[in-house]
């Protein structure tokens, strides 16, 4: 609320706040609420987007089980990297903003040429295996419905394909936001699993960690999978798709920090729900095992639950993951990249997109436990994350770039925190994988 919204607010009070009595009062203020409501909803789409496909099968397979070995103790983890996430986000949001360009022609330009191509090529690496994992996902949820994933994955491939390559952005990115609503399902959920809400609150608030090398390979994953470098691919491309410019920014904040906040909160729903039940039972091997989490009752709907949040989630960011691959890459190389467009009007942007929906779903169809190839991915992710991080860091900070729109000190000592700690945790993950490899374990 601005200065002169507030400086009315407080003249209609002294003028006839005695006439009217409480209820003009309240009456002004719903719809203020009311106004204030549809202009976040005009407003949201990409920063929303982007944080909720966050959320997608990786993301609900690495959260319940994090709930399921280490019971409410991930949730202060958690706080933290929302900080950080938060940073994150609107930092990407304000760069596409002000700039009118994806982080990939961003990167292109203001970076050497190696530097460039390392930062593409992680990315690409990365997002590969995303596109994987949303698909064994959908091939998972619709398991849990009793379809075979050699039926599911495919149909799933060609209707994600035809949404993208036959629409525009505008009409996508409805259908993303009508997939959104799904993620209802797991504050659903976390009721259902009658959690113990003294150790919520105090697990939430004071961090209970744990010194054991399981405990930080799953904080890496919990980064991997929230902090992820498609997220940040996405949100820029799509800001720039959708010609937000710099006197729309102060709307597209909005969307980024509050996209940011509610899906970890969804996050956060989705460990309570599976720590509440299967706490301390160890790692989750299967979708239908972390379902177990909303059986005491839910009953025989408890599978029905958590395989529909699944489906959503994976479908949403089938979509999302290979179009952020898609945008980086055309911005990188200088050429046309808008879901709006042609296939013959940006043939790289829409080729590489289907040549990954095509892999994606291909991979799946092979024979193994989808549920752990999910989690697998996630570390890997966890990874890449720096690199994509200190790339943003660099870039947000520049005045010669932004101006007066730059990382004040504030944004640059968050970002800064946010990519040390990361790179900490990623660090520790590569260390201990290369003594496993020696035959040390810690």
């Amino acid at each position: 609320m601005d200065a002169s919204t507030s400086r009315g607010c407080s003249s209609e009070r002294a003028d006839g706040g005695g006439r009217r009595g409480t209820p003009g009062a309240v009456n002004l203020l719903k719809s203020r609420w009311a106004r204030g409501f549809l202009v976040y909803l005009a407003a949201a789409g990409p920063g929303l987007i982007a944080a909720n496909a966050g959320n997608d099968a990786g993301g609900v397979a690495t959260y319940a089980s994090a709930g399921a070995q280490f019971g409410y103790r991930p949730l202060f983890f958690m706080v933290i990297v929302t900080i950080g996430y938060v940073c994150v986000q609107e930092m990407v949001a304000r760069l596409a903003a002000h700039t009118g360009k994806g982080l990939g022609a961003l990167i292109r330009e203001q970076f050497s040429l190696r530097l460039s191509a390392f930062a593409i090529v992680a990315f690409a690496i990365a997002n590969i295996g995303l596109v994987v994992t949303e698909f064994a996902g959908i091939g998972a949820a619709f398991e849990l419905f009793g379809v075979s994933r050699y039926l599911s994955v495919p149909l799933a491939a060609v209707a994600i394909w035809a949404l993208v390559l036959l629409g525009s952005y505008r009409y996508a990115e409805r259908v993303f936001l009508l997939l959104s609503l799904v993620f209802i399902t797991y504050p659903i959920a976390m009721i259902l699993g009658h959690p113990n809400w003294h150790a919520v609150v105090a697990n939430t608030f004071v961090p209970h960690f744990l010194r054991s090398s399981a405990f930080i390979l799953v904080g890496v994953a919990l980064i991997g999978t929230t902090i992820t470098p498609y997220i940040q691919l996405y949100t820029a491309g799509a800001v720039v798709d959708r010609g937000i410019g710099p006197d729309e920014y102060k709307y597209e904040r909005v969307d980024a920090v509050s996209g940011a906040i509610i899906s970890d909160l969804v996050s956060m729903f989705i460990i309570i729900a599976t720590a509440s039940v299967l706490g301390g039972t160890g790692a989750l091997t299967s979708a239908a095992q972390a379902a177990k989490a909303l059986e005491p009752l839910a009953g025989r709907w408890a599978e029905d639950l958590f395989g529909l949040g699944l489906l959503g989630a994976s479908a949403l960011a089938a979509a999302v993951v290979p179009l952020s691959t898609s945008y980086a890459l055309a911005e990188t190389v200088g050429v046309e990249r808008s879901v709006s467009k042609t296939f013959r009007e940006a043939p790289l942007f829409l080729g590489l997109f289907t040549v990954q929906i095509i892999v994606g779903a291909g991979v799946v169809l092979i024979p193994g436990n989808l549920f752990t190839l999910i989690i697998s991915t996630q570390v890997l992710e966890g990874v890449i994350t720096p690199i994509t991080l200190v790339f943003l860091l660099v870039l947000a900070n520049r005045r010669s770039l932004l101006g007066a729109a730059a990382n004040g000190k504030l944004a640059r000592s968050v970002g800064l925190v946010t990519v040390v700690l990361v790179g900490l945790f990623a660090s520790f993950l590569v260390f201990q994988t290369v003594l496993g490899w020696l035959g040390v374990t810690l």
